[in-house]
């Protein structure tokens, strides 16, 4: 691996390959304690700066939030108007044969089955 350069994670403090797309700039690892690590540095950061303070408050971000709760009621009790069927249209069993041994079909299977016929042998 001639040629690239591990840094020091600023959490941990072990040493890790950065990504290659973001090298010059990354300073955590990709472990789980270390990219909330990053994150918490990252929002500080931001509210720190003084055009940030206050972003999210404001009488006129409370009305901003205030009418899209007025337009969207369901959406915090996850009933959803346009649910649907997730990928795939419901699987539609086939009839069998006779001759067939008894294999029974899921109604709301989402794949078909591999041995849905009998296996012909020449």
């Amino acid at each position: 691996m001639a040629g690239i350069k591990r840094k020091k994670c600023c959490n941990c403090k072990d040493l890790f390959i950065p990504d290659p797309r973001n090298g010059k700039r990354q300073k955590y690892c990709r472990k789980a304690e270390c990219r909330k690590a990053s994150k918490a540095a990252s929002q500080k950061r931001w509210l720190q700066k003084p055009e940030n303070q206050g972003y999210f408050s404001g009488p006129q971000n409370v009305k901003r939030v205030q009418l899209w709760r007025e337009d969207n009621p369901s959406y915090w009790r996850g009933k959803h108007k346009n649910k649907q069927n997730a990928l795939q249209d419901p699987l539609n069993p086939q009839p069998l044969e006779k001759n067939t041994d008894n294999v029974q079909f899921a109604s709301d299977a989402l794949q078909d089955f591999l041995i849905s016929q009998t296996p012909v042998l020449f």
